[in-house]
């Protein structure tokens, strides 16, 4: 018996795809201009992908884990991101870091849990955060600009953002492949 489910899309034009091009809320006529909206571009589309690849999941798809012994869950990224996105904030000051969002090491894939508050909660973590970071990192215009207790560029932390996200969408296609067989971009 194979428990795998079986590979779909949403796509009519182009099998292989999430979405058709006309639909995907990533897609724009208009190319960034310059280096920093170059990067935000990048960053928000893989953010949008993010949520993509989680929407119409209910909390027990959200909460699945992939295979033993990893603890990676959809759910589990969205929380990992939220705790990610904090810890960047943490990067742009002298001080201490923030405390983490989720406790202890582990704790936002480890609480990736499958209950709706849980799930509400870490979406509202992660809009909160990405809010914060973005709003910190706005009052540094600089690319070349150093920062925080290691002289962190601007620019690497941005790029580093991207990657980031860029790694764990991948994750994410996986992730949702095994939950549901959906696949694509």
């Amino acid at each position: 018996m194979n428990d795998r489910p079986e590979r779909w899309t949403q796509a009519t034009v182009y099998p292989d795809m999430w979405t058709d091009p006309a639909d995907d809320p990533r897609e724009s006529e208009e190319s960034p201009e310059g280096e920093l909206a170059t990067i935000q571009d990048f960053l928000t589309n893989y953010r949008k992908t993010l949520l993509m690849k989680c929407q119409g999941l209910d909390p027990e798809q959200l909460a699945r884990r992939s295979v033993p012994p990893s603890t990676m869950s959809l759910l589990g990224l969205v929380r990992h991101l939220a705790e990610v996105e904090r810890d960047w904030q943490s990067w742009l000051v002298d001080g201490d870091p923030l405390p983490k969002l989720y406790g202890v090491r582990d704790g936002d894939f480890d609480g990736a849990v499958a209950d709706q508050a849980v799930v509400d909660a870490s979406y509202a973590d992660l809009e909160r955060e990405q809010a914060l970071t973005d709003a910190a990192l706005a009052a540094h215009p600089d690319l070349g600009e150093r920062v925080g207790r290691d002289g962190i560029s601007i620019r690497e932390l941005l790029v580093h953002r991207v990657e980031e996200y860029a790694r764990h969408c991948g994750h994410a296609d996986l992730l949702r492949e095994c939950v549901d067989g959906r696949v694509g971009q």
